[in-house]
C-alpha cells in the first residue's frame, strides 16, 4: 500500500510541477504562448529556473499531504521535487 500511495504522491508532485510551470510561463511570458516561452526560455538559457519556478506548487501539494496525515504520498512529492532539481541542474550544465 505504501508504495502504491507513493507513486500517486509522485504523480501529483509532477502534475502540480507542470501546473506551476504552466502558470510561471504564462504570466512571465508576456503574452506569448506557452510554447514560445518555453523555447525562448531554452533559447536564452533560463529554462532551469522557469522549470524552478514552476515546483513551488510542490510544497502546497506536500504540506496538504502532511496535513492529512498522508506521509506515504508526501514522500512522493518530495521525489518529484528531487528529480526536478536533478532535471534543472542537468540543464543547467548540459
Amino acid at each position: 500500500m505504501t508504495r502504491k500511495e507513493t507513486i500517486i504522491g509522485l504523480i501529483v508532485g509532477l502534475i502540480t510541477n507542470g501546473i506551476g510551470l504552466f502558470l510561471a510561463a504564462h504570466f512571465l511570458g508576456k503574452g506569448d504562448g506557452f510554447i514560445q516561452v518555453i523555447k525562448t526560455a531554452n533559447a536564452q538559457g533560463f529554462i532551469g529556473k522557469l522549470i524552478s519556478l514552476g515546483a513551488i506548487l510542490n510544497l502546497i501539494a506536500f504540506f496538504y499531504f502532511l496535513r492529512k496525515k498522508q506521509d506515504a504520498r508526501a514522500r512522493g512529492v518530495l521525489i518529484a521535487t528531487i528529480l526536478i532539481a536533478v532535471l534543472t541542474f542537468a540543464f543547467k550544465f548540459l
